[in-house]
């Protein structure tokens, strides 16, 4: 009896063990969501260099529309960033350390990834920037009618500016 029990044992772990396999399901289509996002940051961006030969005709209006067009291709990609650090992360934490990161003398450290707490931290991050670069996008379309919106957009910039900081020097103490 004590042998049928280690072996289910047996089964039972190689099973799980090749469970985590199927962890490559999310690495692949974070792969995939990463060349949609960078497509479609690039198409964004490439729509506002085009409204830019037509800045003629209007170069007051036409400014905050390109400048938005920008910021809205750099939050695109930031997410496809978002994407490549998941895929990554998931890809060594369960799969297998990437070797080939590793021939270089100098290992990428941003992708140095060795918890999910730490996948987590450099996701918060990232998505940290993605809503800032949102904030600036919405900041630009923003009009200024009174002395309370300036206030409260002067309270946003410096909770932006505390987060950001606090971030910081939490990752400094890690």
């Amino acid at each position: 009896m004590n042998r049928f029990f280690k072996s289910l044992e047996n089964f039972v772990e190689q099973c799980l063990w090749l469970l985590r396999f199927i962890t490559l399901v999310p690495v692949v289509f974070s792969i995939l969501s990463v060349f949609i996002l960078f497509i479609l940051g690039s198409i964004e961006i490439l729509g506002s260099l085009r409204l830019l030969l037509h800045i003629n005709e209007d170069p007051e209006k036409m400014l905050p529309e390109i400048m938005t067009g920008i910021i809205g291709g750099i939050d695109i990609y930031l997410i496809g960033i978002v994407m490549i650090l998941f895929a990554y992360g998931i890809y060594e934490l369960f799969i297998s350390k990437i070797d080939v990161g590793r021939q270089e003398e100098t290992e990428v450290q941003l992708l140095t990834i060795t918890s999910l707490d730490q996948l987590k931290d450099k996701i918060l991050k990232v998505i940290v920037m993605v809503m800032v670069v949102g904030f600036f996008k919405r900041l630009i379309e923003l009009e200024v009618k009174t002395s309370l919106d300036i206030l409260l957009l002067a309270i946003s910039i410096l909770l932006i500016a505390t987060s950001a900081y606090l971030m910081k020097s939490s990752s400094n103490h890690h």
